[in-house]
């Protein structure tokens, strides 16, 4: 529910606090006194679009702040929560601020976007002013109004069609795109089976390239690798002459000589040459193994040019099928190209599994259908009958309300028939669309019909979280004892929830729990600025606005008579 509201600077309105009864809220006044700046407030409140020209003249800034109260686990506090929002005992504090250049939005002290606010409004509040009327005639919101009146389980079931019926034109789209592309799909498979023809017939191996490079460095520095290896060699094992120069293994032969002679009598000389005679093995047998390098290191002509051709036709064959890649690239197109072609020629898979596919969630989707169908044709004789109570109770007996359904040729994104709401407006009448044969009257109170009789079947249907209403100007058109049938209509539906109405007629206003009167006080002098004051009105004074709604005269005898009787009247459901 709204607590309450507090606006400065916007519009007539300088400084006004709003406290809203948690039942039935009328505000009512004079013409031109301001009422709309209060509903422009709460609009601002619930993430409505900020005209930047409502600031009062002479302010810098127009605020509104709101305390709402959500009913505990409401999806909106989780949306505010994940936004940062700290709740105030379960309440939601909610500021709109209003220049001339912009407009900024607050849940519990963190500054949000106002599309933040509109998703939490949205979960919170209904309006229902002119302009809801017109939406009234549309035939998505009549669809939507008999869908809500079906209740939870329907909206459910609503979900899963949805949800089926995207997936089956998902599913047709691709079977489509199948059969457009089948010539493209044959060009890529000849593609694909061609190139990997190729790569068989070279059988490429992975590491294969850096195997073929180190072997044709090796063969093509033949001569630079044996002067090497005899280099060390000769440094190793010395001269086979008597006078060339000695060998490192030699000189380490003489090293172990010299230690071994005085090894037994010190440690640290026996360690170095337990040390020395382990490089020795080494040094031998690193010596034979060159030895044995520079035997078999031949020059291989043949080889190398197999090699440079081997490695050649690899490079080629990459940068030809991987758009200048390596070998690495190649084996990898290649596995690839193998999964594509294998799904292209797969039995069962391709055009088979979509054209299976679709009759699938065809078959899947008639079957939600057929269910929605059903539901829907269930509860528009249950809603027709329901709003045609609410009618003859706001003077309107004898008016028929028709829900009718018409099949589709083709199942939509909701269902397989278009909704429209028809009124025979009295006995005799034909039946005719609301957005044709409707006047402003009779709409406010179909609307109202709608809303009393929607709110009593969902809370039949176990659902307590009904939104509160806000219903601007909902009797418009109406008058006499139609006017007191809207007003009892409007206190029934506030026995389950939050309404809030601003109304021109005594009628209405006499069956609130709580009145609010906006009253305007105009400045003097050329240059002053109207402002309007909102307070609540009880006993005598309640009975003096009631008497000037009636007659334009709050100190009319007869008006306050018939305001005194207004109020007399029982309480709603007794």
């Amino acid at each position: 529910m709204i607590e309450e509201i507090q606006i400065h600077d916007l519009g007539v309105i300088e400084s006004a606090s709003v406290e809203f009864d948690p039942g039935l809220t009328v505000i009512t006044g004079e013409t031109g006194a301001g009422k709309t700046m209060v509903l422009t407030g709460l609009g601002l409140l619930l993430g409505g679009k900020a005209d930047l020209s409502a600031v009062r003249p002479g302010a810098q800034t127009a605020v509104v702040e709101g305390r709402l109260v959500p009913p505990s686990g409401h999806r909106c506090l989780e949306v505010a929560l994940e936004a940062g929002a700290l709740l105030d005992e379960g309440a939601l504090l909610v500021a709109r601020t209003v220049s001339s250049s912009r407009s900024r939005a607050h849940v519990g002290g963190r500054s949000v976007p106002q599309g933040l606010l509109a998703e939490i409004g949205a979960d919170l509040v209904t309006v229902h002013g002119q302009s809801e009327q017109l939406r009234l005639r549309s035939a998505t919101h009549q669809r939507q109004a008999l869908d809500s009146f079906a209740g939870a389980a329907h909206l459910d079931l609503l979900a899963r069609y949805t949800d089926v019926h995207s997936r089956r034109r998902l599913a047709a789209g691709a079977l489509a795109r199948w059969d457009e592309d089948t010539q493209e799909r044959e060009a890529e498979l000849v593609r694909l089976q061609r190139a990997l023809e190729r790569i068989d017939a070279v059988e490429p191996q992975p590491g294969e390239d850096e195997e073929l490079r180190a072997e044709a460095e090796r063969l093509g520095n033949v001569e630079d690798l044996r002067s090497a290896a005899e280099g060390a060699h000769l440094a190793i094992a010395g001269a086979d002459e008597p006078d060339g120069p000695a060998g490192a293994a030699v000189l380490l032969d003489q090293a172990l000589r010299s230690l071994a002679a005085a090894a037994d009598y010190d440690a640290t000389l026996r360690e170095w040459s337990q040390r020395l005679q382990s490089v020795s093995y080494q040094l031998t047998d690193t010596l034979t193994e060159i030895g044995s390098y520079v035997t078999a290191l031949e020059a291989d002509p043949e080889r190398l040019d197999h090699l440079h051709r081997r490695r050649a036709e690899l490079t080629d064959l990459a940068r030809t099928l991987t758009d200048g890649g390596t070998l690495t690239d190649l084996l990898a197109f290649a596995d690839e190209a193998r999964e594509r072609v294998s799904t292209l020629t797969a039995p069962g898979a391709g055009r088979e599994a979509l054209a299976a596919e679709l009759d699938r969630l065809t078959a899947a989707e008639l079957q939600e259908a057929a269910a929605l169908t059903a539901g829907r044709q269930e509860a528009a004789e249950a809603m027709a009958a329901a709003v045609d109570t609410e009618l003859a109770g706001l003077a309107m007996p004898g008016a028929r309300v028709t829900v009718r359904l018409t099949p589709r040729e083709e199942p939509g994104p909701w269902g397989c028939e278009d909704v429209e709401f028809l009124l025979a407006a009295h006995p005799g009448a034909p039946p005719r669309p609301l957005g044709k044969g409707a006047s402003g009257g009779e709409l406010s109170r179909v609307m109202l019909a709608l809303e009393v009789a929607m709110a009593r079947a969902q809370v039949d249907d176990g659902d307590g979280t009904l939104p509160t209403f806000v219903f601007d100007e909902v009797d418009a058109g109406v008058g006499g004892q139609a006017a007191v049938e809207v007003g009892r209509r409007l206190a029934e539906l506030a026995r389950h929830t939050q309404v809030i109405v601003v109304t021109h007629l005594a009628q209405v206003a006499a069956f609130a729990d709580r009145h609010l009167v906006v009253m305007k006080t105009a400045g003097a002098g050329a240059d002053a600025v109207t402002n309007s004051d909102i307070r609540v009105v009880e006993g005598e004074d309640r009975e003096a606005e009631l008497a000037r709604m009636l007659s334009g005269d709050a100190g009319s005898v007869t008006a306050l008579r018939h305001a005194a009787e207004l109020l007399e009247r029982p309480v709603v459901g007794s």
